[in-house]
């Protein structure tokens, strides 16, 4: 299998964790929960996931209910597209490991009553 595939890196959160999008612990002896970015990460794959989080927030329908949800919920819009770009990894990570079959259905044009 390829080197970024399901035997090699075990789950989408070590994945995540390879590409930059998982938050590290900076935790010292008494203080706890601070997280930040990791020293070392793909800076090419998490490259892509920005670029794609940032084109599907303003061109997938989908997307952009999630970006607009999580700026709802009091994100910026810095927040919001790590967080996209997190769910678009999760998905990747779910295609590779079940190996399905899938097709991409284009969007179905919104009926109008005028003709």
């Amino acid at each position: 299998m390829h080197r970024w595939g399901h035997g090699a890196v075990g789950s989408s959160g070590r994945l995540a964790g390879v590409v930059g999008l998982a938050p590290v612990p900076r935790d010292s002896g008494r203080i706890s929960g601070s997280m930040r970015r990791p020293h070392r990460y793909h800076r090419r794959l998490l490259r892509v996931f920005y670029l794609s989080a940032r084109t599907a927030a303003r061109f997938c329908p989908t997307s952009k209910t999630f970006h607009d949800r999580k700026r709802g919920e009091g994100k910026s819009h810095k927040q919001a597209i790590p967080a996209r770009a997190r769910r678009r990894l999760d998905v990747l990570w779910a295609l590779i490991r079940d190996q399905p079959h899938w097709t991409a259905q284009p969007p179905q044009p919104a009926l109008t009553g005028a003709a």
